[in-house]
């Protein structure tokens, strides 16, 4: 049975000043909170009709420059329409957000959910230094999925709230790990702690990695179905095979992904797509050419065999 409670805050609670946070998105800013104001979940709210859980959301939706909110462990996000710029405005939304919660107003009114699972998360180093791979203890995903930026975070509500970090460039989920890369400009030293703590408490809190009835088949994915590998070549299947069951589960376990995409047989050229820390690894082209072509050489018994990414 569910119980309808409503997340307030003390004034006290709410001493220090809300943090002002930019995100990746221009249009969309981070107001911290010193203490997690959503307890069972993620919420995003278009437009004022969707606010029944959050009165705050709500009172937001009377300023006229506000697109969407979004309520989410401790902090709340704003998107923007371009009427307006954020260093114009933000200061003034921080004032509002810090006076409502200081009233004793309910934040949010959530539905109580059964006892979570408790899960572990722990961090990997990958060869890639501007990759980690963060990996936990519950399957996340069947279908492996990379997301370049939010705009094509759609399908992965995860990678979507990743992407509120300012220091995460690129997400990639498969089973069940998340890899994630950062900008140059940060040092995993600042922000490992941050990330492992919200995966972990995003999962544990019933959050959706990845909805798989919502992931666009790319031109990549579909050269993967079964149907595609049966109108393939001999050496095209092969060459697959010898992927999928020597290569794939190494580059996994380095927090990344390789998918065959095409076999020239006149330039003997085969072409391979990286996902997840493989792509834009240092060593990615060492591990093409003296791992995976000299493989595939020695088994197939070609010499010729050249190997080459498209995205790396």
């Amino acid at each position: 049975m569910f119980v309808k409670f409503a997340v307030k805050f003390s004034k006290q609670a709410f001493s220090m000043r809300i943090n002002i946070k930019p995100t990746q998105n221009p249009a969309i800013v981070k107001f911290e909170f010193p203490e997690f104001i959503s307890r069972s979940g993620n919420y995003e709210f278009k437009n004022i009709d969707e606010t029944k859980n959050s009165p705050l959301a709500k009172q937001l939706f009377f300023l006229p420059f506000v697109k969407t909110v979004y309520i989410s462990g401790n902090f709340i996000a704003v998107e923007r329409y371009s009427i307006v710029e954020w260093s114009d405005v933000q200061e003034e939304v921080a004032e509002q957000i810090q006076n409502y919660v200081n009233s004793g107003q309910p934040v949010l009114l959530e539905e109580e959910q059964p006892k979570k699972q408790p899960i572990t998360v722990y961090g990997e180093i990958t060869p890639n230094p501007s990759a980690l791979k963060f990996v936990v203890s519950r399957m996340l995903t069947k279908t492996a999925a990379e997301f370049k930026n939010i705009d094509q975070a759609g399908p992965s509500p995860l990678a979507k709230e990743l992407f509120t970090f300012p220091y995460v460039k690129e997400v990639f989920i498969d089973e069940n790990y998340v890899s994630v890369t950062k900008y140059e400009s940060y040092s995993w030293e600042e922000v490992t702690l941050e990330l492992r703590t919200f995966i972990k408490q995003y999962i544990e809190n019933g959050g959706t990695a990845i909805d798989e009835t919502l992931i666009a088949q790319s031109p990549e994915q579909e050269k993967q179905k079964i149907s595609n590998f049966d109108n393939l070549d001999t050496t095209s299947q092969q060459i697959i095979n010898i992927l999928e069951e020597y290569v794939k589960p190494a580059v996994q376990a380095d927090g990344g992904n390789i998918l065959f995409d095409s076999f020239d047989p006149e330039e003997k050229r085969v072409k391979v797509v990286l996902q997840g820390a493989c792509n834009g690894c240092p060593s990615s082209t060492f591990t093409l050419k003296s791992g995976i072509e000299n493989m595939l050489k020695d088994m197939l018994k070609d010499e010729n065999i050249k190997v080459e990414a498209i995205n790396g």
